[in-house]
């Protein structure tokens, strides 16, 4: 989730014109906790999202390939998260 990827040091959140591939690759890094990152889905799911809304057609496949690994609760969650994003981008 957002505060956590903030709270848990590592790896800085992405800057608002931050590309699809760009959004898509740090969500790889916490979709398997690797590069510094935490391992968060979450954090993941909302960077898929993003980078899919930016054109990345990969994000679209690992996210919906992450969903199926999270409780619905995660997922709305993540949905809220890319929300404030886009909103304080």
């Amino acid at each position: 989730m957002l505060t956590s990827v903030e709270s848990e040091q590592m790896l800085p959140l992405p800057s608002a014109d931050a590309t699809g591939d760009e959004l898509f690759k740090l969500g790889l890094l916490y979709s398997t906790g690797q590069g510094g990152a935490p391992l968060d889905y979450v954090s993941a799911h909302m960077l898929f999202n993003l980078a899919a809304m930016r054109g990345s057609t990969e994000a679209k496949i690992y996210r919906k390939e992450l969903s199926q690994e999270m409780a619905s609760d995660e997922v709305a969650e993540a949905q809220r998260a890319a929300r404030e994003w886009l909103a304080h981008g």
